[in-house]
């Protein structure tokens, strides 16, 4: 590892943090991991570093107890990373690094729920999701249960192929004066009652098709438990408060009153986890419901 001055001593926090993370192969190491990339081939292959460079961050990262070698097999001995609870909490940097250089290096500066333009960066990251793998990981439901985003039995019997709606949304409260500030004056923010209630509407149509919903919100749970109870939502809404589905995929954030939060796009996930369709960015909620129950259609009939 390069020589560089040690900042542990320093009484600043910011210097202490840096001390162990400020190395900018570290946050990659941490960004991957939170993306299930665990293994160290795996990383390597990712991040295209030599394997002492890797091999040396690696221990930095065990040392600080930000990441874990938890073994998972045994002959011959192997071993793969995870984020430690401490690892974990640095997730909010990570988003918060990620919505600045969305913003300000590859956007246009300004706080908004949608992207800029349909061929943004930042949509273009969101569409090279297709394809991709959505890691396994709970997310704390409306009725307080770990659940997995990922429903993989939302549909069985023959010729079925199950199928999860994941839709993203900025924030939906059960009163009007719950909202942040400023909300209605975001581009994209308003909206979220609307979409949620036309796929309750609508949820039947996705049932048949062999399709599970499932709503993203950064909120705390009890928040979308009020939403949930008020507007009689029949599928789960997931609270990504910790950023663990954020961080692993990558969305796209903005910043409204200290919290970050999701910006509006939809997933239609398969039964391996697979992500098959993306919206992003998504201007018409009702037409995105539409979108949606169309792509789970025509995926099921493509594997049919």
């Amino acid at each position: 590892m390069p020589r560089r001055t040690s900042l542990g001593d320093a009484h600043c926090a910011i210097a202490q943090a840096l001390d162990v993370v400020g190395d900018w192969w570290t946050l990659l190491i941490v960004r991957d991991t939170a993306r299930g990339v665990h293994r160290f081939d795996e990383l390597q292959a990712e991040l295209g570093l030599s394997r002492k460079v890797l091999t040396e961050r690696l221990r930095l990262l065990v040392d600080a107890d930000v990441l874990a070698r938890v073994p998972y097999q045994d002959r011959p001995p192997r071993h793969e990373y995870r984020l430690t609870p401490r690892g974990r909490a640095l997730l909010p940097v990570l988003i918060a690094l990620q919505d600045w250089g969305d913003t300000w290096v590859l956007g246009e500066g300004e706080m908004t729920a949608t992207a800029p333009t349909e061929t943004s960066q930042e949509a273009r990251r969101v569409h090279e999701l297709l394809g991709t793998t959505v890691p396994e990981l709970r997310l704390l439901a409306d009725d307080g249960e770990l659940t997995d985003p990922v429903a993989t039995g939302a549909a069985s019997g023959p010729g079925d192929s199950p199928f999860t709606v994941l839709y993203c949304f900025p924030g939906a409260y059960a009163r009007k004066d719950a909202y942040p500030p400023g909300w209605s004056a975001i581009p994209g923010a308003p909206g979220c009652t609307l979409e949620s209630c036309t796929y309750r509407d609508r949820l039947a149509e996705f049932t048949a098709a062999g399709a599970a919903v499932r709503g993203v919100s950064t909120q705390r749970p009890d928040e979308q438990r009020a939403f949930a109870a008020k507007e009689g939502l029949r599928f789960p809404l997931l609270s990504d408060a910790e950023l663990a589905l954020t961080a692993a995929l990558r969305l796209p954030t903005f910043r409204a009153a200290g919290v970050s939060r999701l910006k509006r796009l939809t997933l239609v996930v398969d039964a391996d986890r697979v992500v098959r369709d993306v919206q992003y960015p998504v201007t018409d909620v009702t037409a995105s419901v539409d979108a949606a129950l169309a792509a789970v259609n025509r995926l099921r009939g493509a594997g049919s």
